[in-house]
């Protein structure tokens, strides 16, 4: 009897099945939720009969870009306090063609609520020709982190850049939180893209695509975030 023990921590699910179809096996799983379980087992549902899924490889629809997961300024800062073995051991896990082969990735422009504190690459009020552009604060943790995966990548990966918001000073409520970037700056943010992609290419990292902002729609707030409607989304993207 094959034994498979399955962790499931809201959508978080690691499992191991089995390529006979024919052979029976059990599962435990384990649950940890808001509700105050940790890592509580919990009973499964049994299904007498398997489903059988049948795939026609003939049959072409969608591309697919590729897979991965995102570059963030704390995930780096985090590897950064690892010996440097269970580090590389860890980009291996994702990067390598023994691990996971990652093909598709996504970093943060400006800070992000996956960053150790709030940061702009234009911290300076009125710099709307971003003379005082930097991405000095990437230097530590980001910029090694992507850098050290592309070694590692033998196919190489994507790399879609979001900024979660523009400098507060461009805004309407000059926050972190929330806010429309006002129409005034809307030449300057874009030259913010340029000059962020221009910078990164400098260090050796080409962003494949943009997001012109993450959630749109807001978050309620609760991080760093910028409002967009439609109309103004498509405004922003076309002129």
């Amino acid at each position: 009897m094959k034994k498979t023990v399955l962790f499931l921590s809201l959508a978080f699910l690691l499992s191991q099945c089995n390529s006979n179809e024919n052979e029976k096996f059990t599962v435990q799983i384990f649950q940890s939720d808001a509700g105050g379980s940790k890592l509580k087992e919990v009973t499964p549902y049994v299904k007498e009969t398997g489903s059988v899924i049948t795939l026609d490889t003939s049959i072409s629809f969608q591309s697919i870009s590729g897979f991965g997961g995102s570059f963030t300024e704390s995930t780096a800062y985090l590897l950064n306090q690892l010996s440097e073995d269970k580090r590389n051991e860890i980009l291996n896990a994702y990067f390598s063609n023994e691990g996971a082969q990652y093909s598709l990735t996504r970093t943060h422009m400006n800070s992000s609520d996956f960053s150790l504190d709030h940061y702009s690459y234009s911290p300076i009020e009125g710099d709307t020709a971003l003379l005082n552009f930097s991405i000095e604060e990437d230097r530590d943790d980001i910029i090694p982190m992507i850098l050290d995966a592309q070694k590692i990548s033998k196919e190489g990966f994507k790399i879609v850049s979001s900024p979660w918001t523009a400098p507060p000073w461009m805004k309407d409520n000059n926050d972190w939180y929330g806010g429309k970037l006002l129409k005034e700056y809307y030449p300057t943010w874009g030259r913010f893209f340029s000059k962020y992609a221009k910078a990164y290419a400098a260090e050796g990292i080409n962003i494949w695509a943009f997001t012109f902002v993450n959630e749109p729609l807001g978050n309620d707030s609760n991080w760093e975030s910028m409002l967009f409607s439609p109309e103004e989304c498509a405004d922003f993207v076309k002129n």
